[in-house]
Order: structure tokens, then sequence, then C-alpha cells
């Protein structure tokens, strides 16, 4: 049952989120990405201040060894980020007449470059690296508990949506086609299933671990919500943007908080 339940999560969250940021972009609602961003990092934070973080505290682990592993955590994923891993080209740079250059950095603010013709591979390497690791998180989550699984599942996915957004932009310009760009950004989320699996797997043998690698998946989390999605809302806004943007991150910290009463 659990297995099954970490191979639905990470399809939905891997797949489901390139299905629903083609949708978006489809329907034009590219503009409202900052609104994206804010719900993405709410999520985030609550997912792993107010459940992943409490679930490896009431573990026998001790509280040392634990924020040791959160810090070790936010360490390594600011190395990966380095090593352009992890958040991969957050600001592709192309040209079709300055609009979708323009879309795609509304939510990608690092300073990575990748040139139209090649940059689509680096696209999909970095894509199913993320992915991966996202499977391995879920997955940890879904054996820890099964209402936590399905909220970090939640996270992911809201994350995943602005990312894929400017990813599919990218790999239009490479694939020549809406449809191929679709596909191939696809096939890079199923490699989430792949992670979940690895971590199922792993995770049955080292299951005194499980704390840790809890602490492991909030350092992510953590690291994703101010490393990258928070940077790109400090803007000077007017006062009622500013409101929006608080309303939003309030949506998605309430939205993690209503999943989990009914999973619960």
């Amino acid at each position: 049952m659990t297995l099954i339940a970490i191979l639905i999560g990470t399809v939905a969250a891997g797949v489901g989120s390139v299905w629903l940021a083609a949708l978006l972009g489809l329907a034009m609602l590219a503009r409202y990405t900052q609104h994206m961003l804010s719900l993405a990092a709410g999520a985030l934070m609550a997912t792993a201040f107010m459940h992943l973080l409490p679930e490896a505290f009431e573990s026998e682990a001790g509280a040392h060894e634990l924020f040791a592993w959160l810090l070790v955590g936010l360490v390594f994923f600011f190395l990966l980020d380095k090593a352009e891993l992890w958040h991969h080209g957050h600001e592709h740079h192309h040209d079709e007449g300055g609009h979708a250059h323009d879309r795609a950095h509304a939510h990608h603010g690092h300073g990575h470059h990748h040139a139209p013709r090649s940059g689509g591979w680096t696209v999909l390497a970095g894509d199913s690296v993320h992915a991966f690791g996202d499977g391995i998180l879920i997955a940890s989550a879904f054996v820890a508990d099964m209402r936590l699984g399905v909220i970090t599942a939640l996270a992911v996915l809201a994350h995943e949506v602005p990312h894929h957004m400017g990813d599919l932009v990218v790999l239009r310009q490479t694939s020549g086609t809406s449809r191929a760009a679709l596909v191939k950004v696809s096939l890079a989320g199923t490699v989430t299933a792949l992670g979940g699996l690895a971590g199922y797997f792993l995770l049955t043998q080292l299951q005194d671990y499980l704390p840790y690698f809890l602490v492991v998946a909030s350092s992510s989390f953590v690291y994703v919500a101010l490393a990258d999605l928070i940077p790109q809302l400090q803007k000077r806004l007017s006062l009622a943007a500013t409101a929006a943007q608080v309303a939003w991150l309030g949506a998605g910290i309430a939205l993690v908080t209503v999943v989990s009463g009914l999973a619960h």
C-alpha cells in the first residue's frame, strides 16, 4: 500500500506539475507566476516547519544530531545549486521578441544562461536530477506517515509548477513545437517515480535513519523557499501588490493545513 501511494504521489508531483504548468501557460495565466511563487513558498515552509521537522523530532533521535543534519542539508543543497544540478537554468536566456524571455525571467531569478540550441539538454538533465531527488524526499515522507506523504507531494507539486513553466518556454525554443517540449519535460518528470522507488527500497533497509531523511527533506524545502522563491518576491511593489504576495503566501500555508486535516 505504501509503495502504491509513493508511485501515485511521485507521478502526481513529477508529471502532474508539468501538465498543470502547460495548462497555466496555455490559459495565458503566466502573468500570475508571482502569485504561484508565493503560494509555493508558503506550502514548502509550512510542510517543512509544521510537518516534516515535527515528525523527525518526535523520534528517538537527539535534537543536536537532527539540527546538525539540518545544517548539513542546507549546505549540501547550496553546493548542488552552485553546481547547477539542483536549480538549473533559473534565468533562461533566449530571444523570442523579448516576450518569452520576460515570462521565463519572471520566475527564474538566478544568473544561469543557456543558448537556445544547447540549453535544452541541460534543462532536461537538470530536471531529471531534480526529479529523482524529489522522489526520494516524497518516499521518505510516505514511509514515515501516509498523511505526511500526501502533504509533501502537494508541496513539491506547488513548487514545480512555476519551475516547469520556464522549462517549457526554453524547450519550445529547442524542440520547435509545444507538444515536443511537453513530452520531453513530462518524461523528465517521470524520473520522480524512479526516485520514489529507490527511496522506498532504501528506507526499508534503513528504517532507523528515517528521521534524518525527513530532516534532509526539510532542509531541501527550506532552502528552495528561502534561497530560490522568496528572493524573487523581494521587489519594490505597491501596497496592494505586497498585500497580494502576503495573501498568497498565507494561502500556501493554509493549503497545507487544509490538506493535512483532510488527509488525517
